[in-house]
C-alpha cells in the first residue's frame, strides 16, 4: 500500500515542500526513513509510534518506508512528524483523507498525540501559497504566524485526534483490520480565523530623543544617517550618551513596507525568533550583539546554516557598541554584506544567501581609558601614542571607508531647563520627508535609498556643480581618501540635500558631508604607526 502527503522544510530562510512518501509491505516489521533525513527526522518514528498508539489506533505491524522527496536535499527539523502519523495512517487505511493532496502538513508530535509548535513556519506556508497549495494543516499555536499569508486557509489543531470525525463513517470498511470502520478527517471545525493581525512592537515605544538633552549636532548627523540609511560611528569619551543616542535610533526610522514586513518576518521566523503572537512587524529590526560574538555568530552559519546577527538586521538596524572590543576578524567579515547587502554561506551539500541590507551603527571611545582629546575637568587620558594607535588599529581602514558619518560625541554642553531638546517626532518628520523623495526618485529603479546609489546611478543623480566638484576634490588630494570614501560623501551629501527639499547638491551639502569624515584620516595615521 501507497500514500503520499506534502509536507515542507527551511533552506536557508526559503520553504521548501517535501514529498512525504509512505509504503507498507509485508515483512519484518520496521519502520525506514530515507531521502536525507537528520538525526531529529530520523527520532521522529518513535514519537510518531507512540502518538498512533496513544491516540487509541494500531500502529501497522508491517514493513514501513518513509521517502522525503526530492531525495538530494538535506532536510532537519521536527516538521515532518504529523505527516508521517498522517500518511502512516491513511496507508494503513485507518482514516480517509479525500483532499490530503492538496494540503501541507506540518507539526511536531508530542508522545500522547499533542501538537507542538514548530519554527518556519511562515516561509513554508509562503511556498506553499506560490505551489498552488489549498490549505496547510499545523499546530494551532504556529496559526496566527501562518495566516499572515493571505490566500491559503490554515488549519490548527492542538491534538492528532481533532483532525477526525468524533462518529466513524460507517461507509467505508477497512479490509486490513477485519471490517472495523475507518475514520474520515474533517477540517470543517479546524479553520483559523485570521482576524486582526497586531504587531506586537506597537504601542511600546518608550524611548524618544527628547531624552537627550543637547548634543543638537548628534542629533543632525543620526538624522542624515536615517533619512538616507547610512552607516554611522559616534565617537567620545564614558557618558556622553553615545549608547543612548543610537538606542532610539529606530524611533526616527520609517516603518517597514509591505515586502520589506514580509522578508524580515520571515527571517525571524527561520531563526526561531518570531513568537507566536507576533504578526507581521512593521517596525525596523534593532540588533545589538555582544562584543564576543563569533563570526558564525555575526553573518549566520552552522552545519545547516542560520541567520546571523547581519540577517536578523533586515532593513533594519545592526549596532554595535564599544567597536574595537570587537575582534578584527569578527569585524572584516561585515565588509562583504555591507557591499552587496547579503550573506552566501557555502556547505558541502548546499549553498544559502541571507539577506543583510542594514544601517550598521556604532559606537566607541577615542582610546583605551576613554578621555584622549576630552574637556573632562579631572579626567586626563592616560594613554601612550603607541597604545591608542593599536586601539584604533582595531578597525581596518576599509571597514572604515564604509562607515560614511563619523561623528564626535563631547560632554554635553547644555543642561536640563537650558533649552528645549529636539523630540524623536521631529527627526521623524524631516526623515519621512526626505524618504519621500527618494521613493519619488527611485521609483523605477530597483532601489530606494540614497545609500544604495552605485555606478551611473550615482553620477546621475549626485551631479555637482564645479566649486562643490573642486571642494571635494580637493578634500580627496588632502585627506588621501580612496575613491569608496569620495562615492559615500557624494551619497551623503545627496541626502543631506534632500533633507533640505534640493533638487541640485550645492557647496554647503558638500562641506557638511565632508566634515562627517574628518576621522578617516587619523585611522589611516594610526595605522601606519603600527607597522
Amino acid at each position: 500500500m501507497y500514500g503520499k502527503l506534502h509536507s515542507a522544510c527551511l533552506h536557508g530562510i526559503d520553504g521548501v515542500v517535501i514529498q512525504v512518501e509512505v509504503d507498507l509491505a509485508n515483512g519484518l516489521p520496521q519502520t525506514s526513513i530515507i531521502g536525507l533525513p537528520d538525526s531529529s527526522i530520523r527520532e521522529s518514528i518513535e514519537r510518531v509510534r507512540a502518538s498512533i498508539k496513544n491516540c487509541g489506533f494500531t500502529y501497522p505491524l508491517k514493513r514501513i518506508t518513509v521517502n522525503l522527496a526530492p531525495a538530494d536535499l538535506r532536510k532537519e527539523g521536527s516538521s515532518f512528524d504529523l505527516a508521517i502519523a498522517v500518511g502512516i495512517l491513511l496507508t494503513s487505511e485507518q482514516w480517509t483523507f479525500s483532499n490530503a493532496g492538496q494540503m501541507l502538513i506540518l507539526g511536531e508530535l508530542a508522545l500522547d498525540g499533542t501538537l507542538r509548535p514548530i519554527t518556519g513556519v511562515l516561509p513554508m506556508v509562503e511556498q506553499a501559497k506560490k505551489e498552488g497549495y489549498a490549505g496547510v494543516i499545523l499546530p494551532r499555536e504556529n496559526a496566527p504566524e501562518a495566516a499572515l499569508i493571505g490566500g491559503i486557509e490554515v488549519y490548527g489543531l492542538q491534538h492528532l485526534k481533532e483532525l477526525i470525525q468524533e462518529e466513524p463513517d460507517e461507509n467505508i470498511l477497512d479490509s486490513e483490520t477485519g471490517g472495523t470502520t475507518s475514520f474520515t478527517v474533517s477540517l470543517s471545525m479546524l479553520r483559523y480565523d485570521r482576524g486582526t493581525q497586531v504587531d506586537s512592537l506597537r504601542g511600546k515605544q518608550l524611548e524618544d530623543y527628547r531624552d537627550v538633552i543637547g548634543q543638537q549636532h548628534i542629533k543632525r548627523a543620526l538624522t542624515i544617517a536615517a533619512a538616507g540609511m547610512h552607516n554611522i560611528l559616534l565617537i567620545g569619551p564614558p557618558g556622553t550618551g553615545k549608547t543612548m543616542l543610537m538606542k532610539r535610533l529606530p524611533t526616527i526610522l520609517p516603518p517597514l513596507a509591505d515586502q520589506e514586513a514580509l522578508t524580515t518576518t520571515k527571517i525571524f521566523s527561520a531563526a526561531g525568533k518570531l513568537k507566536p503572537s507576533d504578526g507581521l512587524m512593521t517596525r525596523r529590526p534593532f540588533r545589538s550583539p555582544h562584543h564576543t560574538i563569533s563570526a558564525g555568530g555575526l553573518i549566520g552559519g552552522g552545519t545547516i546554516p542560520k541567520p546571523g546577527e547581519v540577517s536578523l538586521a533586515h532593513k533594519g538596524i545592526l549596532f554595535l557598541d564599544e567597536l574595537p572590543e570587537f575582534s578584527r576578524h569578527v569585524l572584516e567579515v561585515l565588509r562583504q554584506p555591507l557591499e552587496d547587502r547579503e550573506v552566501t554561506i557555502s556547505r558541502a551539500r548546499a549553498v544559502f544567501t541571507f539577506p543583510a541590507h542594514f544601517m550598521l551603527a556604532c559606537s566607541m571611545n577615542p582610546c583605551p581609558c576613554g578621555y584622549y582629546g576630552s574637556d573632562h575637568p579631572h579626567q586626563r587620558c592616560t594613554c601612550s601614542v603607541t597604545r591608542i594607535a593599536h586601539y584604533r588599529a582595531r578597525i581596518s581602514g576599509p571597514l572604515m571607508d564604509r562607515i560614511d558619518l563619523q561623528v564626535d560625541v563631547p560632554r554635553p554642553k547644555e543642561w536640563p531647563g537650558s533649552a528645549v531638546p529636539i523630540s524623536s517626532e521631529q527627526m521623524r518628520d524631516q526623515v519621512y520627508a526626505a524618504q519621500t523623495i527618494q521613493l519619488e526618485r527611485y521609483k523605477q529603479l530597483p532601489f530606494s535609498w540614497n545609500s544604495e546609489l552605485f555606478g551611473s546611478f550615482l553620477r546621475k543623480h549626485a551631479v555637482l556643480d564645479k566649486d562643490s566638484a573642486e571642494l571635494l576634490q580637493a578634500t580627496i588630494d588632502t585627506l588621501g581618501l580612496s575613491m569608496r570614501a569620495y562615492d559615500r560623501i557624494l551619497k551623503l551629501a545627496r541626502t543631506i540635500a534632500d533633507l533640505e527639499a534640493s533638487d541640485a547638491i550645492q557647496s554647503q551639502h558638500i562641506a557638511e558631508a565632508i566634515q562627517y569624515r574628518q576621522l578617516d584620516r587619523q585611522y589611516i595615521t594610526a595605522e601606519e604607526t603600527t607597522r
